[in-house]
């Protein structure tokens, strides 16, 4: 915590900095912005005596008594008085002529800013959006050139018009120029300054002033050659000042306050070290346990596992790396609820940490998920006893909600320095072991090999094939018929769908579906399924479609939805679409199965319980979700001539579905003895290869084609 202290008081120093930095600023920039503004109505504002003085110079323009093709005429003081100007004169390419000029002082002046600055050029005609002159604006208007200059003592408007753009006339002196001009003097900046509020407006030399001028704002003036040659200067409002002078006092009580209890704060973290010192290794205990079991969590598993590479690296003995998986947990958990499985988590733990030597580090990275560092291996004969004790143990009965369960479990095993030499790829290896000893059965062991790495490849490849045909519509459904008691009538159709792949043929559903589940595809591929099938099912109108549907799929949180948006877009009645649920499907969430059970049922969707009878509690769902049909498992006929025990199950099925009020169907049919056993039971429906293998849609059209009136069965058919 001290260590924090220094750092803290720095931090707390350079905020209070930058809050002094950027009030200063702030102020400061509020200034600029106000001057600014104040520049720009001081320059609006020449601009608008500008041109009234350019309404009166043409007034005094239209009325010149021009008169013949030579205009000798001279310029009424009069009249140049009148129009507001000091003075007027004529300009020729040899300088000033016919002049009344009552100041000859002034008219030097002018005549020397006005060499520089004023070409004999034509009229500036003001254009319109088209380029044309517009017809709009005064002609003698637009002859006048309206300028401000300045020769560093005082500022002129000068205004001036080229005889021949005034008078359309034929003479050696069309380019001659008339001029008037009016000095911005003292009183007149000092009314200009009034209306705009600009204090002490006055004219310096551009020597005496500049862009940055103490105290004063400027506005600079040109002279005749385009050159600053004076500046408009005064007193400028600034906001800045009164923002400073106003909350500069608040801001250093403030920063003084912040200060002690900056102080207050420090000498508390001083007081609280020791106490936070105690606790800190109790808290990083914590913080690498996992709150369930106890064990090491992910984070000192994988502290430990670097730890014991290093001393790999420096010569000790080696390691190995297993990852357990239970086979049976999630049964358990979905069989008796979340707190057996917790319990059962707790049991398995306390297992595996009484065979172990306190050196190993055993823990749970997850779920059902285990993991042990195994040191000093001298051999993989030494690994893969221990192993071979755990699987042993692990088969035992646990004793979980007043009941013994059995899960067993699968066990992946990567050693170093044989298989790798990091953490990231010991690891990595190990989770494909112990995926190859999930998909070759429960309760093994695998060691990594590297062919395991090219299965996982050929999986990957399965999956980037998969996401592909399920986008560009690969996949087919094949359709299983469903016949009455009989076997003589077509009551329903299973979809089923197949993938023929490209290049690898006919690819089994039980392997990609499996792959779809575990990449994440399965929704997308259900999707397609469902919709595919009630397109199809239009083609049957008097029967019903079966659509299996994943535990994941219908955990979907937009499941229910996709299934009204499918149904409303292909125009399918709901009446005929049945969705077969497993009862992985109900488990875990009851309430929210229950809830989206009610939805689909409110849309008038018929539901199936399939493969009936395989799990661990099927009547209590049976009382409690309202099915129209429950499937028995093919399982339970498959064994039934070898054993009478599975033919009173089956029984008993029947008689408890009929009693429910529900349809039962029989699924697995293969022979002829199955279908007269199931028939005098009062078995519904019928499902399996001794009447039809799943065919294609057009083969359903053949067969349906033999009948005369498929139909669906009554719901009152029990």
């Amino acid at each position: 915590m001290s260590r924090l202290l220094w750092p803290t008081g720095v931090l707390f120093v350079a905020t209070l900095t930058m809050v002094v930095v950027t009030f200063l600023w702030t102020s400061q920039n509020a200034d600029l912005v106000a001057i600014d503004g104040q520049r720009a109505r001081l320059g609006a504002g020449l601009d608008q005596r500008l041109e009234s003085l350019r309404d009166e110079f043409a007034g005094f323009l239209a009325r010149l008594p021009i008169e013949g093709a030579d205009p000798t005429f001279g310029l009424d003081p009069a009249a140049v008085t009148f129009r507001g100007f000091d003075d007027a004169a004529m300009l020729s390419p040899s300088g000033f002529y016919n002049s009344p000029a009552r100041d000859p002082l002034t008219l030097d002046r002018v005549q020397k800013l006005v060499a520089g600055g004023l070409s004999l050029r034509g009229t500036t005609t003001d254009l319109d959006r088209d380029g044309e002159p517009n017809a709009t604006v005064d002609p003698v208007r637009q002859a006048i050139e309206a300028r401000l200059l300045s020769d560093g003592e005082a500022v002129f408007a000068v205004l001036s018009a080229r005889i021949g753009d005034i008078r359309l006339i034929a003479s050696p002196h069309a380019n001659d120029l008339v001029l008037a001009w009016k000095r911005l003097d003292g009183p007149i900046l000092n009314r200009m300054g009034a209306i705009h509020g600009l204090k002490n407006l006055k004219v310096v030399p551009a020597s005496r002033a500049g862009p940055s001028s103490g105290d004063e704002a400027v506005l600079p003036l040109l002279d005749g050659r385009g050159e600053t040659a004076s500046y408009i200067v005064w007193d400028p409002e600034r906001p800045g000042d009164v923002m400073r002078g106003r909350l500069l006092p608040l801001l250093t009580i403030g920063l003084g306050f912040a200060a002690l209890l900056f102080g207050a704060v420090a000498l508390h973290f001083h007081k609280t070290t020791k106490n936070l010192a105690e606790t800190d290794a109790i808290s990083k205990e914590l913080l690498g346990r996992d709150p369930l079991s106890g064990l090491a969590n992910r984070m000192l598993f994988n502290e430990r596992l670097d730890r014991e590479l290093a001393k790999v690296a420096e010569g000790e003995p080696g390691l190995a790396v297993m990852f357990i998986d239970l086979d049976r947990f999630k049964d358990v958990n979905d069989a008796y609820g979340h707190q057996a499985g917790d319990e059962l988590i707790r049991l398995v733990a306390g297992r595996l940490l009484n065979i172990l030597p306190e050196r190993d580090t055993l823990a749970r990275l997850g779920g059902d998920e285990f993991a042990i560092i195994q040191t000093q291996v001298a051999s993989f004969e030494e690994v893969e006893a221990l192993c071979r004790r755990i699987l042993d143990l692990l088969t035992r009965p646990f004793a979980v909600a007043h009941t013994q369960v059995t899960v067993g479990a699968s066990i992946g095993v990567a050693v170093a320095p044989d298989h790798a030499r990091d953490r990231e790829s010991l690891m990595k290896l190990a989770d494909t072991a112990l995926y190859h000893a999930k998909s070759e059965g429960r309760n093994r062991m695998s060691f990594f090999q590297s062919r395991m790495d090219e299965t996982l490849r050929m999986r990957k490849m399965v999956e980037d094939d998969l996401r592909r045909a399920i986008k560009e519509d690969q996949l087919v459904l094949y359709y299983q018929p469903l016949f009455s008691a009989d076997g003589t009538r077509i009551v329903g159709l299973e979809a089923l769908v197949r993938w023929p792949h490209p290049e690898r043929g006919l690819i089994s559903p039980t392997e990609f579906i499996a792959i779809a589940e575990e990449r994440g595809l399965v929704i997308p591929l259900g999707e397609w399924v469902l919709r595919r099938a009630c397109e199809d099912g239009k083609r049957w109108p008097n029967l019903r479609v079966a659509v299996n549907v994943s535990p994941i799929q219908f955990r979907h949180r937009g499941f229910v939805e996709s299934v009204m948006r499918v149904l409303e877009e292909t125009g399918f009645e709901p009446s005929r679409l049945e969705l077969e649920l497993t009862e992985g499907v109900v488990v875990g969430d009851a309430d929210a199965a229950e809830a989206a059970m009610i939805d689909l049922r409110a849309l008038g969707v018929h539901l199936a319980l399939d493969d009936f009878g395989t799990g661990y509690s099927s009547l209590i769902y049976l009382r409690r979700f309202a099915f129209d049909k429950i499937k028995i498992d093919r399982s339970f006929l498959e064994s039934m001539e070898a054993t009478g025990e599975s033919a009173i199950l089956v029984h008993s099925i029947v008689h408890l579905g009929r009693a429910l009020g529900l349809i039962v169907t029989a699924e697995g049919v293969e022979t002829k003895e199955q279908h007269r056993f199931l028939q005098a039971l009062g078995c519904h429906q019928l499902q399996g290869y001794l009447f039809s293998r799943p065919v294609p849609r057009e083969e359903i059209d053949r067969m349906l084609g033999l009948q005369a009136h498929p139909e669906i069965p009554a719901a009152d058919a029990a």
